[in-house]
């Protein structure tokens, strides 16, 4: 395998525009992408950004449907260098955690567990209870990666497009792609103390 391929899972969270931006950045970086999209990640995309369904569509390279549980991307055979679901909600979170693979995304996800092979999830839910948390836990214990898209400060963000940006910078960072979107830290140098 010579180009870099990444599957993006899109789930009903709240969130949309973390997965629309992922594939534009993926797509700026020559990446091959393959999306999968729950039900309610297709009525979030159209309610919060006013996407139709082709236009999401058109961002991705490869577009498989949620009950295609025969795509390539279901199948450890596929090589794939990571898979991101942005946004995971609370449900997807739970079915991965548990190995339900009931859906192309899910089974995708539980696919790249077993094979060892990177899997970021971007969970949108607060506050978290203690079925969200063990859920965090347990996808962790199995090699999963568990990364919240906080909003970070010390850029001085002016927009909310640079602190969605921010978040998929350590997206890309983690997948090993190169990005422009935020510099690595420098570090600050504490301010002087008064003298006595």
């Amino acid at each position: 395998m010579t180009q870099r391929r990444v599957i993006v899972g899109i789930s009903g969270a709240s969130g949309a525009v973390y997965g629309v931006r992922l594939l534009a950045h993926l797509r700026a970086a020559q990446v091959e992408t393959h999306l999968v999209v729950t039900q309610a990640g297709w009525l979030t995309v159209q309610h919060e950004l006013g996407l139709s369904r082709r236009e999401l569509e058109a961002q991705a390279d490869v577009v498989h449907g949620l009950k295609e549980v025969g795509a390539c991307i279901a199948s450890g055979s596929f090589k794939a260098d990571g898979m991101v679901v942005a946004p995971c909600s609370m449900k997807t979170l739970a079915a991965i955690a548990h190995g339900m693979a009931d859906n192309l995304l899910t089974r995708s996800a539980d696919v790249m567990l077993k094979e060892r092979r990177k899997l970021l999830l971007l969970v949108r839910e607060t506050p978290f209870n203690l079925a969200h948390l063990r859920n965090m836990v347990a996808v962790t214990e199995m090699g999963g990666l568990i990364c919240p898209p906080l909003p970070a400060f010390y850029q001085k963000p002016e927009s909310i497009t640079q602190m969605v940006d921010h978040s998929l910078a350590r997206v890309l960072d983690w997948l090993d792609l190169p990005q422009t979107l935020a510099p690595a830290w420098a570090g600050l140098k504490a301010p002087h103390e008064p003298q006595d």
